[in-house]
């Protein structure tokens, strides 16, 4: 075996995305969005067998301290073959090599490999599959595991909902819950469009209304430009922007109107649901009245991708599209496009292991998400290898102490 420190970027690109544990945080687009956002240094290393094809990768986020140490982190990494044993602890060494050269105190990775079964209340199903032998290995290789965190203490979310494409599109959509499929069908009511824009601006105005509603920070308008243009080189990245017209749908809704008033006058029958459906049109008028614009964009959604894997990201929306559900249609249309086009599966990015956490926030986003059915997964975790014993401990500390230095001095 033989180690690369620098893996070149059509090799690198081309490996990620053939391989089966594939993700867009592995991927050369996304080290340059932290270079360019974060201000990591990107580092892509790599692993060759004796005929020099790689078999296996990482990207490598180094942070400097100021210490003269730096600390590494791979998002969702390494891409290997977890199975093989002696790949593993080929890489193991030659990181533990590395580290000793770049001064890193540890590195820290979280791979996309499940931990175990878990139930609709995320409890192990019993006689489920698992990969406890791969914890334990890990951890006899000199991996130090940080713990089963069940909310978002960590880098990445430990639990997500995952749909499965591979799957016939009925059935798929059979998994869905009825709630969540009569959201869809209320939202066709409203004419609703959807385009693929890359409007970051709208995007971000709207991520802003979501960050005061649920008491969030949200990123810079800076930091979902980068994100955007380093993604869209890899053609990595798409919007799925819900578009309303208002103007239209009130000419829509005027005949509604006049006609539902009609059948309240001839009818014997249905009179209190002719009348409900008369107050609702006219509840709809007087709130698409208000909107100005001959067309605008309600909500946003942003996915990524790798060749055969898909994710939500972030999403931005109003009050409208709340009361449109231009939301639950967002999500609908982004899921239908990717088993379109031949992705293995939709992942919804975190959710909680807790479904009955006392956090509201948190409890709404994971009653959500299990709206759209499938897989309820937990991840393995983060595991640590390190490098210097010592400064990993008081690291969190003086770090701690240098970030309040540098806020008090500004």
């Amino acid at each position: 075996m033989q180690f690369i420190k620098n893996v070149k970027k059509e090799e690198y690109i081309k490996f990620v995305n053939n391989h089966s544990k594939s993700h867009f945080l592995q991927s050369y687009a996304w080290g340059q969005f932290c270079e360019k956002a974060k201000g990591q240094i990107a580092n892509y290393i790599g692993m060759a067998d004796d005929n020099g094809e790689l078999v296996a990768t990482s990207l490598i986020l180094e942070k400097k301290t100021p210490l003269g140490y730096s600390y590494g982190y791979s998002p969702r990494g390494f891409i290997t073959d977890y199975h093989n044993k002696e790949i593993i602890k080929e890489f193991t060494n030659y990181l533990k090599q590395y580290m000793k050269d770049k001064k890193i105190i540890y590195i820290k990775f979280d791979p996309d490999i499940p931990y175990q079964e878990i139930d609709s209340n995320a409890n192990p199903v019993v006689g489920g599959q698992n990969n406890y032998e791969l914890y334990n290995y890990l951890l006899s290789l000199g991996y130090h595991h940080t713990g089963f965190y069940r909310l978002y203490e960590g880098n990445q979310p430990r639990y997500t909902f995952r749909i499965d494409l591979k799957k016939d599109w009925n059935e798929i959509e059979k998994r869905m819950s009825k709630s969540f499929i009569k959201s869809i069908k209320r939202s066709e009511t409203y004419d609703l469009e959807i385009n693929n824009d890359q409007n970051v601006e709208v995007f971000y105005k709207l991520m802003q209304n979501n960050s005061k509603k649920d008491h969030f920070d949200s990123k810079s308008l800076k930091y979902y430009e980068i994100f955007t243009q380093e993604l869209s080189k890899e053609n990595i990245v798409k919007y799925f922007n819900v578009i309303i017209k208002p103007k239209e749908l009130i000419k829509k809704i005027d005949i509604n109107i006049l006609q539902t008033k009609k059948d309240i006058e001839n009818s014997k029958k249905r009179i209190e649901d002719l009348k409900n459906q008369l107050t609702r049109l006219e509840k709809d008028r007087d709130i698409f009245d208000n909107i100005n614009e001959d067309a605008e964009i309600i909500c946003s959604l942003i996915c990524t991708y790798t060749n055969n894997r898909a994710w939500s990201l972030f999403i931005g929306s109003n009050d409208i599209a709340n009361y449109t559900f231009a939301v639950s249609k967002c999500y609908y249309e982004a899921i239908k496009d990717a088993y379109n086009n031949g992705y293995d599966f939709f992942d919804l990015f975190g959710t909680p292991g807790d479904p009955n956490t006392n956090y509201k926030n948190l409890a709404s986003l994971h009653d959500f998400k299990r709206k759209f059915g499938d897989q309820y997964i937990e991840f393995i975790g983060e595991f640590d290898l390190i490098n210097k014993k010592i400064l990993y401990k008081i690291l969190p500390i003086l770090l701690k102490i240098y970030r309040r230095l540098r806020r008090l001095k500004k």
